[in-house]
């Protein structure tokens, strides 16, 4: 997680995760801005003393981004932009009645070592990054950067689990399957190119939804179509609605492949939910559908890594809207991790009482129950 240049950090000190946090309860925007304020492990050993599940990392780079930029600065954004105090680590779902956090140990792990104007370097920093975490069990979630940085995840993922075995579930308004742009190998707009091709993912276990827009041309559908890539473009959600083409990707996510990645380009979600981003695209998903679908696929299939990406907080609109759907994006993956590890795999699991509301109120056979209320009625009338 660090490289020889820079030292070991942590080598003077017994291993195990560093809580930052100088009070028992912090405001969020006061002290160090981990995400959620969560402990720091700084190296493998730091994971495996603290027998971490969950690691949220940062890849800061934006530098083969073809559009707008910005997203190098969406890692530390989404990490600020949350508005409960921590500690108390703790987040109950609402909708699932589960807390991640009282079943799952998660901490931050800082950003992988970006080399300005380097791609290459850069690339082969994240690639060891996310090995190095995913080498020690816990589930790597990378908060992004580019979707360029998406190839070296992914690949990191699979140098530790094999190539071949990884399914990848991937949210975004583009397919990012050019062969190359102006003849350069590395883009945002090539990464699930990169991972067919070098065979760490088969064509047939790439699932992508949301594509919209007007790109890519026929040439590269086809490619894509020879691959045997799940494509589901908006056009099928308008017709079929979201919840048909859902369940269509989570059956399709669990075909052949041993384990899935989940990819989100957070311009998949509607740009009026989603301004804060590079290449925004009208009519997409909008925050519910991409909430619930993470939370589904890491409940009901499980993940072995998660990354949110395209993030660019200059172009952020309101109180910080599209970094806080990113966050959240995370959140959903780890209450989904969880519910799994609780056996909560049921398909569109919800809450009893959060689904249906409360229950009624039963009379007495008697009457009883009117009786009082009547009488209740009557003593109101005279006061």
């Amino acid at each position: 997680m660090t490289n020889a240049a820079s030292g070991v950090p942590g080598a003077q000190r017994p291993p195990g995760p560093i809580s930052l946090n100088r009070y028992e309860v912090e405001p969020a925007g006061l002290g160090f801005q981990t995400f959620l304020k969560l402990p720091v492990c700084l190296t493998p050993e730091d994971l495996r003393a603290g027998r971490i599940d969950v690691a949220i990392c940062g890849a800061p780079w934006d530098g083969t981004a073809i559009t707008r930029s910005g997203a190098h600065l969406g890692p530390q954004a989404i990490r600020s932009c949350d508005y409960h105090p921590t500690p108390p680590l703790e987040r109950p779902h609402l909708h699932v009645g589960v807390d991640p956090l009282e079943h799952l140990r998660v901490c931050d792990c800082g950003d992988a070592n970006i080399v300005i104007g380097d791609t290459e370097q850069t690339f082969a920093n994240i690639r060891s990054f996310v090995a190095d975490i995913a080498a020690t069990g816990a589930v790597p979630i990378i908060l992004g950067g580019d979707h360029g940085v998406t190839w070296p995840n992914v690949t990191g993922i699979a140098d530790v689990l094999g190539f071949g075995k990884i399914g990848v579930v991937h949210f975004d308004a583009h397919a990012d399957t050019a062969p190359d742009v102006q003849g350069v190998l590395a883009s945002h707009g090539t990464p699930m190119r990169r991972l067919i091709e070098s065979g760490a993912v088969k064509g047939k276990n790439f699932v992508q939804v949301g594509l919209r827009g007007y790109w890519p041309g026929p040439d590269i559908r086809s490619w894509m179509e020879q691959q045997g890539m799940r494509t589901h473009f908006m056009a099928e959600i308008q017709r079929h609605g979201f919840d048909a083409v859902l369940e269509r990707a989570i059956s399709e996510a669990l075909d052949d492949a041993d384990q899935l990645f989940i990819s989100v380009d957070i311009d998949v979600v509607d740009p009026s939910a989603a301004p804060g981003t590079g290449s925004p695209e009208p009519g997409g998903l909008t925050s519910h559908e991409i909430l619930r679908a993470i939370r589904r696929l890491a409940a009901e299939v499980g993940i072995v890594g998660m990354d949110v990406v395209e993030v660019s907080p200059p172009y952020d609109a309101g109180n910080n809207i599209t970094c806080l759907l990113a966050h959240r994006c995370v959140l959903e993956g780890l209450t989904g991790i969880a519910m799994r590890r609780l056996g909560i795999t049921e398909p569109d699991y919800l809450e009893e009482r959060a689904a249906n509301g409360p229950p009624p109120q039963p009379l007495s056979s008697n009457g009883a129950g009117l009786a009082a209320a009547a009488e209740d009625d009557q003593l109101m009338r005279r006061s």
